[in-house]
């Protein structure tokens, strides 16, 4: 343990006083209305019971004003000995800090100044904290400590608790919305044992019972397109999902995502479904389809939102036909002779989709600022996306992006086992190319695909970059609870 400060020296001594006055630390309160409903209570409603954390007070004589919060609101307290009696105001003086809870009972009133207080006849101590309340007026600056403490962050930070009270309300949404729509919600394994529904690194583990190395799920996709084959029509799943790869603002290696399955739909129709998503989401969460983000004003309730071909786009960037090239080195060859980029630039890339990927979002996709869809895609980097009809070196997909950050991504997803069969053959000759981002030949998906799969569409987006975006939070870890830090030495 830390050497002690002095106020918490202070307050520690306090609890054998408390200890002979109540215990400090009692099981239970009767409450009958929570801050935020009290406050809307009329003047002269009586035998009123809140409790919260006190975060402020003005001790005075005969008469003092305490502030207490929990985490939807705040309420003044107008503490009288009169009111409380001259011993229970003596312990409150003496005995009670600015972090402690506290259990009031008494009248609503509102003072002169329009302050809704709760006239308090009755105070019961609820707790003792031990550690001190930041400063008030500056609260927790070190924004690493906010990520650690997450608690004091939420008890002083008002924009804070915006920001997660908004997460509550928009895991709300999504359930209420998709099972409105006649979605079922299920759960699939996060231990798996074959790395596959997304191009990511995973992290690995040991099942010790069964002998057997395992991953960490990195995406649902796989097993929920098996709830398909076996009769489910619409499906979805809040999945927490793991990957072992670099942090930055918009990643963190464990993070939720929401995705959703549909028999008999295509991309297209889930277009028309996510746009009419999140026009109503933005209006539940924050009453406008229109919000600021870093700067920027993006309108998601506009009719027709801005399309790219992906494949068209990067042609006229590249000045050639990335499609019909097969050789990684063949690939970054005609790149560095277009002047776009040097081998030094392109060293790190090994695969066709990674060197694919890395020109696109740089020439692409960080340009981009209102919510734009982006549509067929390459079919070397999507081996779980049905081909185009016209052109099986595409596929039939897209993604959303706003503010240079993908929003979501989705697909008319590939049923046919023969060629999904042979896409993960091609993952595996990337991953032999120096591709640690590649799926595993899953054959338990190939199995249920070869049982028969209808024509299905299906789509995911990530929780906590959706909320940087609603929230205009700068960093992921803004909208991440409790977010992965490093041990400290």
């Amino acid at each position: 343990m830390n050497e002690l400060s002095e106020q918490e020296l202070v307050r520690r001594g306090k609890l054998d006083t408390i200890r002979e006055y109540c215990n400090p630390y009692p099981d239970k309160y009767e409450r009958t209305h929570t801050l935020k409903e009290a406050r809307e209570l009329e003047d002269g409603h009586s035998d009123v019971s809140i409790a919260g954390r006190i975060i402020f007070m003005r001790k005075m004589g005969k008469l003092s004003f305490v502030r207490i919060r929990d985490i939807e609101a705040d309420m003044q307290l107008e503490v009288k000995i009169d009111e409380v009696g001259e011993e229970n105001y003596e312990f409150f003086k003496k005995q009670i800090d600015t972090g402690d809870f506290v259990g009031a009972k008494g009248e609503i009133f509102t003072t002169q100044t329009g302050e809704k207080t709760l006239r308090v006849h009755e105070l019961t101590f609820l707790g003792k904290a031990l550690r001190p309340l930041p400063e008030k007026f500056h609260g927790l600056q070190d924004t690493e400590l906010k990520y650690r403490q997450r608690y004091v962050d939420l008890i002083m930070n008002e924009e804070s608790r915006r920001v997660f009270l908004g997460r509550s309300k928009l895991y709300a949404f999504i359930h209420e919305y998709l099972n409105s729509h006649g979605f079922l919600e299920v759960e699939t394994p996060i231990l798996q044992n074959a790395v596959s529904g997304a191009s990511a690194k995973p992290f690995y583990t040991h099942h010790n019972a069964l002998d057997m190395d395992c991953n960490l799920r990195i995406a649902p996709e796989t097993y929920l397109k098996q709830c398909i084959s076996g009769g489910f029509d619409r499906v979805y799943e809040l999945a927490k999902c793991f990957r072992n790869e670099g942090m930055d603002t918009e990643h963190l290696q464990e993070f939720t995502q929401v995705e959703w399955y549909v028999a008999y739909w295509n991309f297209e129709d889930t277009i028309v479904f996510y746009k009419d998503f999140m026009k109503n989401l933005l209006k539940e969460i924050v009453g406008t389809t229109t919000i600021e983000y870093q700067g920027h004003t993006l309108d998601f309730g506009a009719e027709k939102w801005t399309r790219i071909n992906y494949c068209d786009e990067m042609k006229k960037i590249l000045g050639f036909d990335f499609l019909e090239i097969e050789e990684p080195s063949e690939l970054k060859s005609k790149i560095v002779d277009s002047g776009l980029y040097t081998y030094e630039d392109l060293e790190e890339y090994k695969s066709l989709s990674q060197i694919i990927d890395f020109v696109y979002k740089r020439q692409i996709r960080e340009n981009i600022i209102e919510p734009t869809i982006i549509y067929n895609y390459p079919a070397v980097m999507m081996p779980l996306t049905r081909r185009n009809d016209e052109n099986n070196k595409m596929v039939d997909m897209f993604q959303v992006v706003a503010c240079g950050t993908e929003l979501c991504k989705a697909y008319s997803e590939l049923v046919d086992p023969i060629i999904q069969r042979q896409a993960f053959v091609d993952q595996l000759k990337a991953k032999e190319q120096g591709d640690d981002e590649t799926m595993d030949l899953d054959e338990s998906f190939l199995q249920s695909m070869e049982q028969g799969m209808p024509p299905i569409s299906g789509l995911g987006f990530g929780i906590d970059r959706l909320m940087m975006i609603i929230f205009n939070q700068p960093s992921i870890r803004d909208v991440v609870l409790f977010p992965q830090m490093k041990d400290k030495k």
